[in-house]
């Protein structure tokens, strides 16, 4: 017979992690595949004038990367609003699947021909799946449950296992001449139906968590064994008169491709989109803000209002990786490391962040807990002032690679590696974290919308490390590379060593003072906080 099962029931589990975090992580495992393939080659495809790609300049690549990543995380705002209100978690997050994959073999089919098109599918299906998981992972827990942030950080180290994989696969096969870019493409369109396949299958067992808003369901377990506990729910489907919005809000998403392809080809339009999605983000925040009746909910939203600004400014540091970053690994990095281990160096930009938090990314966590077993474990302003002191330290490293150039403009690639190191550990100390505190001070019918605004202000990172990329390029040598002599390749290189080298140092200063600012305000913050950790 079976046993009645609450939500409060689920949330009691035994243990360090829930059960239901696995079949979730599965899931965005290989979606961040997908998006880590995608946005390790974007650049490089980008500036690449031999095997066709766009051949756009450094500083117009540099820009239109902040621009698509920008639309990527901007579109999740959305996805996370419509998810909230309409679709549910669920088929929010099957709807974006599709897109994406459609996104993907379109670009494959001919990468040059057909590239805005494709990412502009990838924009809007990215948006509408993002958002999803993050949320229901946060139900998982209990408000004030001490788990969580080690829950997160699994969550987050198990997800970068995709996220490495499709970084190094996706770059090998874009620059390989055996391959090519179209490869690259289709790599990342094949494991995003993977994934879709993947949630299809394991959806039931966590059946209490992402319906369609308006069902009502009972709870209850099928089945439990030592490895896995099933859940499924009795749902009642929502009054048919609703059905509508669903359809309306798929089409809407469609219809709104031919936009998106405009404002992504056209640099000019995007300034004026980004200012204004910002203005409509920020009226509805306060609109939220000021509707709560909750005693102690106004203050706790003008807190994760403020973790979510500074993760912007950490973005749009960070961010750099598949920008300027991947530009300077291409054209000044060594292929040797450590003296026998050879490998191209934008599968180390794009795969190294991911391979350190795969290992790392658990041992934070359980080293939280064992802090807070102590009582000494730092509270989460100062773990954002302690990612940014260590953002600070990682682009220190970035900007020594000047002064270990050989003759010919190339440096070390181990001491890029080693600043990846420090920038992932900095990483680790945030955005895991950063999710999970959003979550806590967010009333449940909010989670999805301000899990979209963190993504939000990640577009704004990504739009802002897009300028910066620009800001910090070379001028544009009058000889692409192809046809340039080697002498004047080596002033190219030299050119960008110095140019690049000089931002980074700026950006580690930028990071210091914001690092130090957080510590220094934690107090005021920790108020507004009530309580949350």
């Amino acid at each position: 017979m079976a046993k009645q099962l609450t939500l409060e029931q689920i949330q009691n589990f035994k243990g360090k992690y829930p059960k239901q975090i696995w079949y979730m992580f599965l899931v965005e495992m290989w979606e961040r595949f997908c998006f880590y393939g995608m946005r390790g080659v974007l650049t490089i495809f980008m500036v690449d004038q031999v095997t066709g790609g766009l051949g756009l300049s450094e500083r117009s690549a540099n820009l239109q990367y902040g621009t698509i990543q920008a639309f990527v995380y901007a579109f999740t705002f959305v996805g996370g609003l419509f998810a909230d209100k309409i679709l549910g978690f669920k088929r929010s997050l099957v709807f974006g699947a599709l897109v994406m994959i459609a996104g993907n073999f379109i670009i494959a089919f001919n990468p040059h021909t057909f590239f805005y098109i494709g990412i502009t599918f990838s924009v809007i299906g990215t948006g509408f799946f993002k958002p999803n998981i993050t949320s229901m992972v946060g139900y998982l827990y209990k408000d004030g449950d001490h788990r969580r942030d080690a829950g997160f950080s699994l969550f987050y180290s198990g997800i970068n296992l995709g996220a490495l994989l499709g970084g190094a696969l996706c770059v090998y096969l874009g620059k390989s001449p055996e391959y090519g870019w179209a490869y690259a493409f289709m790599a990342a369109g094949t494991v995003m139906i993977i994934g879709l396949v993947t949630f299809l299958l394991t959806k039931k067992y966590i059946q209490p968590i992402g319906n369609k808003p308006g069902t009502e369901e009972n709870l209850h377990i099928v089945e439990m064994e030592q490895t896995q506990q099933v859940v499924e729910a009795d749902v009642k489907p929502v009054k048919p008169q609703g059905w509508w919005k669903e359809y309306l809000v798929y089409l809407g998403a469609l219809a709104s491709i031919p936009i998106i392809l405009v404002l992504i080809k056209n640099e000019n339009f995007t300034t004026v989109f980004m200012y204004s999605l910002a203005a409509v983000a920020v009226l509805y925040f306060l609109f939220e803000l000021f509707r709560q009746k909750e005693v102690g909910a106004k203050s706790k939203l003008i807190a994760a209002f403020i973790f979510i600004f500074f993760y912007f400014v950490f973005e749009t540091f960070f961010e750099q990786a598949g920008g300027s970053l991947a530009i300077f690994a291409d054209k000044n990095l060594h292929h040797r490391m450590l003296g026998f281990l050879t490998i191209d160096p934008n599968i180390v930009n794009n795969s190294a962040n991911s391979f350190f938090v795969c290992i790392f990314g658990a041992l934070m966590g359980l080293f939280w807990l064992w802090l807070a077993k102590g009582k000494k474990e730092p509270n989460t302003i100062n773990k954002f002032g302690i990612a940014f002191l260590l953002m600070a330290l990682s682009y220190y490293l970035f900007y020594y690679l000047r002064y270990t150039a050989d003759d010919k403009g190339l440096t070390s690639l181990g001491i890029f590696t080693l600043a990846y190191f420090v920038i992932s550990i900095a990483e680790l100390c945030l955005s895991p974290i950063g999710m999970s505190i959003v979550t806590k001070l967010s009333p449940k019918k909010l989670q999805g919308v301000m899990i979209g605004m963190w993504f939000l202000a990640s577009a704004y990172g990504q739009y802002g490390a897009g300028l910066l990329g620009a800001s910090m390029s070379a001028a544009e040598p009058a000889k692409a590379a192809h046809q340039a002599t080697a002498a004047e390749i080596i002033k190219q290189n030299f050119d960008r060593l110095y140019s690049y080298t000089d931002g980074y140092k700026q950006m580690a200063i930028y990071c210091l003072v914001a690092g130090l600012l957080l510590i220094i305000c934690a107090s005021l913050i920790k108020k507004l906080m009530r309580g949350v950790r």
